[in-house]
């Protein structure tokens, strides 16, 4: 919050604001390779100067992006999982409302993922600078797990929410090279997978299974690390 005594930091956030919200409809109409920092500052009605003063480079802004769809999935998502106490269904939720917030953006995903695939990119989804983002996911996964009935034992259901969110990264992947009407064989895939996830994790409390799957786990963790 801004004293009044300095309304210059009131303009400023107002300034950054309004950069924000025409990158990020740039982002959604346009896509990424047709959004530049010029297009920005021209539509925003600012110089070049005062967009690259609040950002950078255009892949700060897409990082705001990646913060505005991930905040529309977290809306989406919890009034789902208030309906339901099932751990399949509570999965089920946050899984497909985050393809339901991708959807609209599905002309121009492609672009995204050319500009992420290098792991030196500031946009890869496993970059620092994505971390914000995956932390709204990573909460929504950890919060389906809590509220439901079945209770996974604490060091599994510890570690799975981050598993959870290289599952969700790598079905984005898949869904943006999904031709098919509306995204449907994503839609199935993630169903089937689901199916034998809900199959799987009670089988968690069996201390033959229960050790491996503990370090599979930890594995991808440390590939996240």
């Amino acid at each position: 919050m801004f004293s009044a005594d300095r309304p210059e930091g009131s303009k400023r956030d107002r300034t950054r604001a309004v950069i924000v919200a025409t990158a990020l409809r740039s982002f959604r109409e346009r896509g990424y390779d047709a959004t530049t920092i010029r297009h920005i500052a021209a539509e925003a009605g600012v110089s070049v100067g005062t967009t690259n003063y609040h950002f950078a480079s255009k892949n700060e802004l897409v990082q705001e992006f990646y913060l505005e769809v991930q905040h529309a999935h977290r809306d989406a998502a919890t009034p789902r999982l208030a309906e339901t106490r099932d751990l399949g269904e509570r999965l089920a939720a946050v899984f497909h409302t985050g393809l339901d917030q991708l959807t609209p953006t599905h002309e121009h995903a492609p672009e995204f993922l050319t500009a992420a695939v290098s792991p030196r990119s500031s946009i890869n989804p496993l970059s620092p600078e994505s971390n914000a983002a995956l932390a709204v996911v990573e909460d929504l996964f950890r919060e389906a797990l809590a509220g439901a009935d079945h209770k996974l034992p604490a060091d599994i259901a510890t570690a799975l929410p981050s598993a959870l969110v290289l599952a969700h990264l790598l079905l984005a992947m898949y869904w943006v090279y999904d031709d098919s009407p509306g995204q449907a064989r994503t839609r199935r895939l993630l169903d089937k997978g689901l199916g034998l996830l809900a199959l799987a994790l009670p089988l968690a409390r069996l201390p033959l299974l229960r050790r491996p799957l503990r370090e599979l786990l930890d594995l991808i963790a440390e590939a996240r690390s």
